[in-house]
């Protein structure tokens, strides 16, 4: 008999569990020391549970009745979860999918590569599927939930032979109590032979997700980050807690926890007087005086930030006098902002923000990623409703099934699964303030006449009857789409057109504007990392990049590197940069203006005539990556 290979004789783990597989077919049993220790005890697990790694029915996994209702029932995780999905789809999506299950494995979302979506379905890879490890072996979405950590499943590592192609990263996603709720992945085909990188990102989003859910769980509460370095607050590792009016602990994360050395059962109830020796008006004031506090506590110092302060409640124990709220921004603060010294741009965000203020809708264009929803924020804080309510509706992220649903609510047993009391739609809850329809190119034909009956009468009624309610909203609708080439169509109706156009912004792509290193400033200002700056040499490289996912592209690119970097470091440079943006940098050429991008756009359309519009010819024979050709053609505009 031959002698035992082992795993730590075998450099690669993927060879290695190869050779587990086999041995395993042949012998009826899982040799030791092959897998690594994760991926074993997974492997057991799967075996217990009566799989075979070359016998299943995809057809016959565990799925969902009503999808509306399974959607509906994870409601909150769904929205919280979409802005992560959509930058990591944006950054990663040509490579793979992005998926987002609930606590027992089942998808609730995925998006991304069309190379893995259109043989999903073969893989039960859809929503409502089950992917826990019980009924489908070792795979990164189940098995993150059961380890409840971060977990990387490398091709052969999957328990199951249909699966074994696939490379899958996820990382557990936990509410405000700590109980986990989620899990995020990234699937793509073939060997991922970048496991640390695209394990942070995973965590780094899964994280980001956390923060959201916090908040949103407690906001009727007093929340605070904290953390010992200064320069970690506002990143996915500060801690946060939540607080009524007394300063007793409501919710900590686990973050909190760490930085605390407690475990969150001998916190949870207690006085943050108690714990950190700071009364809880006193920590109010200093944060709403100096922003970030400074607390002494036995274990150390503490750099605290007030990050939600409910609107109209005032510690007891503390006169309002003494409840120094900061300054307001002057109105049109955000606005220059945004613009960023682009003098057209501001005097387009004024005269839109002055339309909203006389109930003229604002229509904001640009491309994908060029930051439609934070220009709509700015014009909501610059506007006389900035008090009120911002209610976002992405409508090219909801089912088309759910969209009615979603904007004018439903009462009580309006269909199967529907919750119970019913459910206000975001038309009311938007009512006083400001509507956000974002991707509005993306609504469904159907429901476009009962959107422009509604803001013609400024009424709105639930499905499944109920009266009417008086709107009072401002509305701010978005696209990355050609609206009137949609009209001339017929896949868009004109008359809704021009109701929604009473101002139109067109936001310029991330190559147009001129102040680029003045954007990335603001950018590292808002991920908590204003001290660092950009190695020169980086910035010229940065600043001629074509940017085909623009601002939301580059502040993912900062967001990774402040991830890589060292806390005492304070100059980005090139080290800090993910491998695959790198290679992106040096393969994609320079979107400058006049002869080179003519040059380039005609160098394409040769290629791709020359190989009868086969991409992955025409970019082989252009010496570059078929998606780098794909951004390329999409930047330009060949379709």
């Amino acid at each position: 008999m031959a002698p035992r290979l082992r795993q730590d004789l075998i450099s690669d783990p993927v060879d290695a569990a190869r050779i587990a597989r086999e041995r395993l077919q042949s012998e009826g049993q899982l040799p030791d020391g092959y897998l690594r220790d994760e991926i074993e005890a997974s492997w057991r697990r799967s075996l217990e549970a009566g799989l075979d790694a070359s016998d299943i029915d995809p057809e016959q996994i565990d799925d969902v009745d009503d999808l509306l209702a399974f959607r509906e029932q994870h409601r909150e995780l769904l929205q919280i979860a979409m802005p992560e999905m959509e930058q990591l789809t944006h950054q990663f999506g040509d490579q793979g999918l992005i998926l987002l299950a609930n606590a027992d494995a089942r998808i609730l979302a995925l998006e991304g590569s069309d190379r893995i979506l259109t043989p999903s379905h073969k893989l039960a890879l859809r929503q409502g599927v089950s992917w826990s490890e019980e009924t489908r072996g070792t795979n990164a979405v189940g098995t993150a939930l059961v380890e409840k950590r971060p977990i990387l499943i490398n091709e052969e590592e999957h328990f199951l032979d249909t699966v074994s192609h696939l490379s899958c990263t996820s990382a557990p996603i936990f509410d405000a109590n700590g109980q986990l709720t989620g899990v995020l992945d990234m699937t793509r085909l073939g060997r991922n032979n970048q496991p640390q990188d695209t394990l942070g990102v995973i965590q780094l989003a899964a994280r980001s997700i956390e923060a959201r859910l916090f908040t949103s769980q407690h906001e009727n509460r007093i929340v605070i980050a904290f953390h010992t370095r200064h320069e970690y607050l506002r990143t996915p590792w500060q801690g946060l807690v939540a607080m009524d009016e007394e300063g007793t602990l409501l919710a900590i994360n686990e973050q909190g926890c760490q930085l605390l050395g407690r475990h969150r059962e001998q916190m949870l109830g207690r006085l943050l007087e108690e714990l950190v020796g700071e009364k809880v008006g006193a920590l109010l004031n200093n944060c709403m005086r100096q922003r970030i506090a400074t607390i002494q506590t036995r274990a150390g110092e503490l750099f605290c930030e007030l990050l939600q302060f409910p609107t109209g409640r005032i510690h007891p124990v503390t006169p309002a006098r003494e409840l120094e709220r900061p300054a307001e921004p002057a109105p049109d603060q955000a606005l220059k902002a945004f613009a960023q010294g682009e003098a057209r741009l501001e005097r387009s965000l004024i005269m839109a923000a002055r339309a909203l203020d006389s109930d003229i809708p604002v229509l904001i264009t640009g491309e994908t990623g060029s930051g439609k929803e934070v220009a709509a924020k700015a014009l909501h804080q610059a506007g006389q409703r900035r008090g009120k309510g911002f209610v976002a509706v992405n409508c090219a992220a909801i089912p088309e099934g759910l969209i009615e649903s979603e904007l004018f609510g439903y009462k009580e047993g309006a269909f199967t699964g529907s919750r119970k009391g019913g459910m206000v739609g975001r038309f009311q809850q938007a009512n006083g303030g400001v509507l956000f329809l974002d991707e509005i190119g993306d609504m469904p034909l159907s429901l476009q006449a009962r959107l422009l009956r509604v803001l013609q009468d400024r009424k709105v009624a639930p499905l499944g009857g109920g009266e009417e309610v008086t709107l009072d909203i401002a509305l701010i609708g978005a696209t990355h789409r050609d609206l009137k080439a949609m009209v001339a169509r017929g896949e868009f109706r004109e008359d809704l057109y021009y109701r929604l156009k009473g101002v139109c912004v067109r936001l310029p792509a991330l190559r147009e504007r001129a102040s680029f290193a003045g954007l990335c400033a603001t950018l590292l200002n808002r991920l908590g990392r204003s001290d660092v700056q950009i190695d020169e040499q980086l910035m010229m490289r940065l600043e001629g990049h074509s940017w085909p996912g623009n601002v939301r592209q580059l502040e993912m690119v900062l967001k990774v590197a402040l991830a890589f970097m060292e806390p005492h470091e304070q100059i980005l440079s090139e080290l800090h940069l993910s491998d695959d943006f790198l290679e992106e940098l040096e393969e994609a050429p320079s979107a400058s203006t006049g002869t080179l991008q003519a040059t380039e756009e005609v160098l394409i359309r040769q290629a791709l005539d020359q190989h009868q519009g086969r991409v992955t010819a025409a970019a082989r024979s252009l010496g570059i990556s078929r998606a780098t050709l794909y951004r390329r053609m999409k930047s330009l505009g060949i379709v």
